[in-house]
C-alpha cells in the first residue's frame, strides 16, 4: 500500500487563477461579460437595498428586506425590481471591464520578476489600484443613475422615466459632474473593497482547496471564497456606501453641503447605526455579486482563450 501525506496549504499572493499571462486586452473582455452576467442575476437585492438605504430613518418606508421587495412587486409587479436594472447591467460590465483589466495589468507591473510571484503587500496595492479604476471610469456615475432612478420611483416624483432618461436629463440640468456626486465616498469604498476582497479571496480559496492546484480554475472552490471575501469587505466599506447613497439621492443637492456634512448629519440627527442602514442585504448582494463573479471569470476565461 502506498501512501499519501496531504501537503499543507499554501497561500497564494494573487487570484488562483490569474496567471503572468493574464494581462492585456482579452482580460478587458473577460471582466465585462462577467460583469454583465453578474448584474443580470443579483440586480433585485441591489434595488431593495438601496430603497432601505434611500428611506428615513424616523419614519421608515419599509420594515426590512422582504417587506421593501413585496410593496415593491406589489406597487409596479416584477419588473419593479429592475427599475433602474439597464444601466446596472451595462454599468457592471464597464465596472468589471475596469477592474479585472486594471487588476490582471497591475499584478504584472508589481510582480517578481524573478519568481513570477506576487507578495501580499503588493496584491492589496493591486486591488486597490482596481477599485479606484472601477470607482472613476464606471461605478460612480452608474450608481448616480441608478441611485435617482430608485429614489424618484421611491418618491413617486416621476422626473425619470428610466435610466437613459435620467441620464439626459442629469447632463441637461447639471452638466458632467452631475453624474459624479458622491465620487470621493465612492472612491473611498470602491478602494476599500477591492483592497480587502482581492487579498481576502486568496486567503479564503487556500484555505478551502487545501493547496489543491487543480482546483485553480473551478469556479465552486473561486465562487465559494469569493462569496465570503465578498461578505467580510462590507463590514468595512458600508458607512462609505450610506453616504454615498445619500449623497447621490434626489434632495442631496439641498440637504448637504458635500460627503463630510452629509456624514456629520447622519452621525447628529440619526446616530451610528444610520451608517449602517441596509447593511444585511448588501451584505448578501455584495456576498452573491461577488462571489458570481469569482466564479464566473475564470469559466468565461476558459472559454475566451479558445477563441482569442
Amino acid at each position: 500500500a502506498v501512501w499519501y501525506q496531504a501537503s499543507p496549504p499554501t497561500v497564494r499572493a494573487s487570484m488562483a487563477f490569474v496567471t503572468k499571462k493574464d494581462s492585456g486586452y482579452k482580460t478587458v473582455v473577460k471582466g465585462f461579460l462577467t460583469g454583465g452576467t453578474q448584474a443580470a442575476l443579483t440586480y433585485p437585492t441591489e434595488y431593495v437595498k438601496t430603497q432601505l438605504q434611500l428611506q428615513s430613518k424616523s419614519n421608515p418606508e419599509y420594515a426590512g428586506i422582504v417587506d421593501c421587495a413585496k410593496k415593491t412587486v406589489q406597487q409596479h409587479g416584477v419588473k419593479g425590481l429592475y427599475r433602474g436594472a439597464g444601466v446596472r447591467i451595462i454599468g457592471a460590465g464597464f465596472q468589471q471591464m475596469f477592474r479585472w483589466g486594471a487588476y490582471t495589468n497591475l499584478t504584472q507591473v508589481f510582480r517578481d520578476e524573478k519568481t513570477g510571484k506576487l507578495s501580499q503587500t503588493n496584491n492589496i496595492i493591486c486591488g486597490m489600484g482596481a477599485g479606484i479604476c472601477e470607482a472613476v471610469c464606471a461605478v460612480t456615475p452608474v450608481e448616480t443613475v441608478k441611485t435617482r432612478v430608485t429614489d424618484d420611483m421611491r418618491r413617486g416624483t416621476g422626473k425619470y422615466s428610466g435610466s437613459a432618461d435620467a441620464i439626459v436629463k442629469i447632463l441637461k440640468s447639471e452638466g458632467p459632474l452631475g453624474l459624479y456626486r458622491g465620487a470621493f465616498p465612492t472612491i473611498l469604498k470602491q478602494g476599500t473593497n477591492q483592497a480587502v476582497r482581492m487579498p481576502l479571496q486568496v486567503q479564503i480559496f487556500s484555505m478551502i482547496s487545501l493547496g489543491d492546484d487543480t482546483k485553480k480554475q473551478s469556479p465552486i472552490y473561486n465562487g465559494a471564497a469569493g462569496f465570503l471575501a465578498g461578505c467580510g469587505s462590507v463590514l468595512l466599506t458600508q458607512p462609505q456606501d450610506c453616504v454615498k447613497s445619500r449623497m447621490q439621492g434626489e434632495a442631496a443637492k439641498e440637504l448637504y453641503k458635500g460627503t463630510v456634512d452629509c456624514a456629520m448629519q447622519m452621525m447628529k440627527n440619526e446616530g451610528p447605526t444610520a451608517f449602517f442602514a441596509g447593511a444585511i442585504p448588501r451584505m448578501v448582494q455584495v456576498g452573491m455579486t461577488s462571489g458570481i463573479s469569482f466564479a464566473l471569470f475564470p469559466v468565461i476565461s476558459q472559454l475566451l482563450n479558445k477563441v482569442m
